[in-house]
Parts: C-alpha cells; structure tokens; sequence
C-alpha cells in the first residue's frame, strides 16, 4: 500500500512534467495537408515519460489529438497489470537483483484502431551499486488492410549505451512506419514514428520515455503508452 501511495504522488508530480514536455502541431495552415479535411494535421511531435510501478501493477497514459491540432494530455492511470502476474506481491532478495520491465507506444486512430506499435522488453539484474548485466528486446505491430495494404514497417532498431557493470544502462528502440491504403494510395501522406527509451537503474528502479512523430495525422487520433 505504501508503494501505491508513494507512486500515486510521484505520477501526480510527474504530470507536470509531463505537461511541459513536448507536443507540439505544425501551424494551422499546414492542417489541411492530408487529404484537404480541415480536421488533418501536419507534423505532430508528441513525447512524455512515465514511472516504471511496483510489481504487478502497470503506468498507463493516453495522448489524444485534441481541436487546432494541440495534444489532450490524459491522466498517468496506475492498474493492476494484465494477465497472471506470479509471485507479484512476493520480495524475495533474489528477486530483487532480476527485474524486468516492459513498454508500449501505440497509435490509433478515431475509430480506435491501432494503426502502428512499438513495444519492449528489458531484464536486468544488480548489485545495488551497479547494473550487472542488461538486456532489451523490441518488436513492432501495425495494421494491415486487404488486398495487401495498410500501414508497413519501413525500417526499425535499437542500441544500449552500457549492459554490464554501469549505474544505468540506457535502451533505445524505434520503428518507423509507413502507410499507403484506401485512405491514401500514393504512400506519402502518412507516416509514424515511434522511439522509446528505458532507463534501468543499479538500485532497482527504472523509467520509461517516449517520442513519436506524426508526418500527418487527424484530431481523434489517440498515443497510448504505457510501462509495467
């Protein structure tokens, strides 16, 4: 209950920064570039971080595009996590040396449909003093249509900065996603970039952060982040 409580105050704290971070929507003149709706804007650049939450909970936030292209910021929600969480509440020091914590970036659109996803997965163990060894995995989804169209995987990576014996081991994954489809058959109109970077800590703790840039994108569309 203590961990829940103190979480609570630091996601409360931790909404101003949130805030403060970057979202910003190119000039409204530019809001006409996909497909001429007034509703449409260009070069949408959305980013935020979130506390990683105590064993068997999950950090989640939603980012709408809200009028004049400017971003809706929802509230930092701590839930259980889903699915079976196994010996979530026990604390044994083993345990407390291997720790894993995962992220996601999603975008959808006003139909709530996950157009692309950026997703990882990083395991860690410590010392208390340094990060032992380190590792993260990435994956990507995104949305297909029939007859062989919809959004694709154009290009996709990730690097470390230090996996063995450092204070912090920094994790960096992106994806960029294209699209041509029934609502654009050129392919230029659309495209999503995701990047997220996970911080694991020698004492235990780490942090989630997340950009995505939009080449265009309507109001309605929805970022989902979360980490667990």
């Amino acid at each position: 209950m203590r961990n829940r409580i103190a979480l609570t105050a630091a996601l409360t704290t931790g909404l101003i920064v949130l805030t403060a971070a970057s979202a910003t929507a190119a000039p409204n003149e530019s809001r006409t570039a996909a497909s001429g709706d007034a509703r449409a804007c260009a070069d949408v650049k959305l980013s935020g971080a979130l506390p990683v939450p105590p064993a068997g909970m999950a950090v989640r936030q939603d980012v709408s595009i809200g009028p004049d292209c400017t971003p809706v910021l929802g509230p930092a929600r701590l839930v259980p996590k889903a699915g079976p969480v196994a010996n979530a509440q026990a604390a044994p020091a083993a345990a407390a040396a291997d720790r894993q914590v995962r992220s996601w970036s999603e975008m959808y659109d006003c139909c709530n449909i996950r157009m692309t996803g950026l997703y990882t997965t990083s395991d860690w163990s410590s010392d208390g003093t340094v990060v032992t060894t380190s590792s993260t995995d990435a994956t990507q989804q995104w949305n297909r249509e029939p007859w062989n169209a919809g959004w694709s995987l154009k290009s996709s990576g990730k690097s470390a900065d230090c996996v063995a014996n450092c204070a912090v081991s920094t994790n960096v994954a992106d994806a960029s996603f294209t699209y041509k489809g029934i609502f654009d058959p050129t392919g230029n109109v659309y495209a999503n970039t995701h990047r997220s970077t996970v911080a694991l800590k020698a004492d235990g703790t780490a942090s989630c952060e997340f950009e995505v840039d939009l080449k265009n994108t309507f109001i309605g569309w929805n970022w989902q982040r979360g980490c667990e």
